[in-house]
């Protein structure tokens, strides 16, 4: 969450740092601010609101410089004010700096720096940062202020740092929050995000934690917070600035759901071999036979993430007949797993930064268990952390509410159930019907998303007078209720709850009203009968039901209200075509109702605290 934007070279930073506040504003946009060095000192602006604000604001202001830190905010201490918005800075104004993070012993250290005389003006725990560099800050040695002061902080940080004395350096520093470094000519970048440094370099380097760097537009070097040197690799991404961009569509979440087609195909793309049925992983080389002979997996996850991970214990059960346990990654460190010999640990993170499953790793790896990362970001904190890890390769998601990664998740634990299912008896012929199936997905779901035009008209009719909302399904079609009901909440505001089917008559039942729609996940599958039986429930108490259903299906329209049909396919691959009216049903209604769909209130992309 909150992003981090820098720069130190020989051209303009201003314009440099609110084009990358502007691509970082998914991770966070409550407040922003920005702090350019210039020939008269650093002058400092903040703002509340979008990056669009505070454009509006430096509009007047002569902001010439070729240094300066920017951020773009997503609140966790303090309400979003301008006087809580970043660059924080110390007594004198000295010290400037923005931080990504929590800072767990904010409250002792500001007490202590309070006695000593220390006057602060915000509410945040970053700013004790500032103050902390401050009192450790002699003559113009900035990164040993910084080294000493993140001695004293305990929690988690992506930071950087300028000061007046030290004219054209900033110096950079992490601890469980992400901070990257663009290299260019005479020139480098700072950012929380790739997707901030494309426009300008591709070459990136990768801070790891509990490490600084001091970075001028002559060079730069790295250490660790104790001072000992350390070497960095620089890495080549592969993204461009077309990825980022929103390509004629109006938001990007229509672009990656509508991106969909080719981001499954390209998380299968290279791996399938369907004349020797055989699926190759090359980042699972690393963990061989000891994957491969698993007795038991358990799967972490947060939000989206964890539906595709219910998902996976679905196909992997299913296909490789291995027993799966998923585990929200916020809970399972705190409750004392027990993870027995021949378990593998497998985690999900579009980012690759989420703070709870980066614990959920960490816990693992300290229990002595393989830890197997699925992960879209290359050189990510979890990618590189991971004993072993497979990427989705969908490109960059910048819809907070995420589409094409949830997909190509899917796509991925279904690669990985062939891969063990191959390895414990799944026969090549039957093998050989599955990748089939799989190759023909991307078609599939271009014709689902032709039905747009239907869907839009459900939004309509259904948008003005529902406030709650049931999205109900049975085996794989379950986890795609929580994911419909999920992207419903997070864009559009409107309450909804997803539940197996069969659980609504214990509960939930009771809050059917006419006004009321019901969406069922109903493909033919193998207990279609049963989904059958729960619409009917529903209707006989004056439900409005919609039908997410089979190609076909002409039974159906006799229970539903409104139907929309999916082309059939083999059961475990359902959820890949029967999400994608879901998310075109989110997406239609919170337009319509005037939300902002790519930046939802109160939430952010890449969850980097607890």
């Amino acid at each position: 969450m909150c992003g981090i934007v820098g720069y130190t070279g020989k051209r303009c930073a201003r314009d440099i740092l609110i084009e990358g506040l502007k691509r970082l504003e998914y991770r966070g946009y409550d407040s922003s601010g920005i702090a350019v060095r210039g020939p008269g000192g650093i002058t400092c602006t903040r703002s509340v609101g979008r990056i669009a604000d505070l454009e509006k604001q430096i509009a007047g202001i002569d902001l010439a410089g070729s240094v300066g830190i920017a951020h773009t905010r997503w609140a966790t201490h303090g309400a979003p004010t301008q006087a809580n918005a970043h660059p924080h800075t110390d007594c004198s104004a000295n010290v400037y700096l923005v931080h990504n993070g929590v800072i767990e012993n904010c409250d002792k250290l500001k007490a202590q720096l309070e006695q000593e005389g220390h006057t602060f003006t915000s509410e945040t725990d970053t700013e004790v940062i500032a103050h902390l560099v401050e009192k450790y800050l002699e003559g113009d040695d900035l990164a040993a202020a910084v080294q000493q002061a993140l001695k004293r902080i305990i929690g988690t940080f992506g930071i950087a740092v300028m000061c007046r004395q030290c004219p054209d350096t900033i110096v950079v520093a992490r601890n469980g929050s992400p901070i990257v470094i663009g290299v260019g000519d005479d020139e480098y970048y700072v950012a929380s995000d790739v997707s901030a440094l494309v426009e300008h370099t591709r070459q990136i380097i990768y801070l790891d934690d509990n490490e600084i760097a001091i970075l001028k537009p002559d060079g730069f070097r790295s250490l660790t917070i104790d001072n000992v040197p350390t070497t960095k690799k620089v890495t080549e991404v592969d993204w461009d600035i077309e990825m980022i961009g929103l390509n004629n569509f109006d938001t990007f979440m229509a672009k990656e759901i509508h991106e969909q087609p080719e981001t499954v195909r390209a998380a299968f793309r290279g791996r399938l071999y369907r004349e020797q049925c055989e699926v190759r992983l090359g980042g699972l080389m690393d963990l061989g036979d000891t994957f491969l002979d698993a007795r038991r997996i358990i799967i972490s996850a947060c939000g989206t993430a964890w539906h595709s991970a219910l998902i996976g214990e679905c196909m992997i059960e299913d296909i490789a007949r291995v027993p799966v346990e998923v585990e929200y990654a916020s809970e399972f460190r705190y409750r004392n797993p027990i993870i027995e010999p021949g378990t593998i640990v497998l985690v999900i993170s579009q980012s690759g930064e989420t703070a709870d499953t980066l614990a959920a790793l960490n816990e693992a790896k300290r229990r002595g268990v393989p830890v197997l990362a699925i992960s879209n970001v290359v050189g990510s904190t979890i990618a590189r952390e991971s004993d072993a890890g497979v990427y989705i390769h969908a490109g960059p998601e910048i819809g907070v509410a995420s589409t094409k990664a949830f997909t190509s998740q899917m796509v991925v634990l279904y690669l990985i159930s062939l891969m063990l299912g191959r390895a414990r008896g799944v026969g090549a012929a039957e093998g050989i019907k599955m990748i089939q199936a799989l190759e023909n997905i991307p078609d599939q779901i271009s014709k689902v998303l032709e039905v747009e035009s239907q869907v839009q008209h459900l939004a309509e009719k259904y948008y003005r007078k529902a406030e709650n909302s049931l999205f109900l399904g049975r085996g794989y079609s379950f986890p795609i209720a929580l994911e419909g009901a999920l992207k419903l909440k997070e864009i559009s505001y409107v309450h909804a709850e997803g539940y197996p089917a069969a659980e609504m008559k214990h509960g939930p039942i009771a809050l059917i009203t006419p006004d009321m729609p019901v969406v069922f996940i109903a493909v033919q599958d193998s207990i279609y009968d049963k989904i059958l039986v729960n619409m009917k429930e529903v209707k006989a108490r004056g439900g409005k039901v919609i039908a997410i259903a089979t190609e076909g299906d002409a039974l159906i329209n006799n229970i539903a209200d409104d139907v929309v049909y999916v082309p059939d396919a083999p059961e475990p691959l359902t959820p890949l075509l029967t999400v994608v009216p879901l998310q075109l049903l989110a997406y239609h209604v919170a337009t319509m109702k005037g939300c902002d769909v790519d930046k939802p209130r109160n939430l952010a992309k890449s969850v980097t605290v607890e």
